[in-house]
């Protein structure tokens, strides 16, 4: 479960949008809403990828199904390790030697 986020996304929207429509410097802009700069510089950067405007970052479209098939190799792996487990089990059972009830 993912962290529960600092700042709301309507306050990382309108930042987002005051930093492209008025072209104030980003610190200027983090400074007055009240956030870090560096997280104001973060999003916009995202922003960015999101529109297509940078190759350098994953989208957030990317992010998300990178973060869920991660999750799901992360599952598969460990039934893997569970299916190993109970093979090497059966196995064993398999090739114990069977003796005979003596009468």
């Amino acid at each position: 479960m993912p962290a529960p986020r600092k700042y709301p996304v309507e306050l990382r929207e309108r930042a987002i949008r005051e930093v492209r429509s008025t072209g104030r410097p980003i610190a200027h802009v983090a400074k007055d809403l009240g956030i870090h700069k560096e997280a104001l510089r973060g999003w916009g950067r995202q922003a960015e990828a999101d529109r297509g405007e940078r190759d350098d970052r994953l989208t957030s479209a990317e992010q998300d199904e990178l973060r869920q098939l991660r999750r799901e190799n992360a599952e598969l792996r460990r039934a893997n390790e569970i299916l190993k487990a109970a093979s090497v089990s059966f196995t064993q059972e398999i090739d114990r030697p069977r003796t005979r009830p003596s009468r």
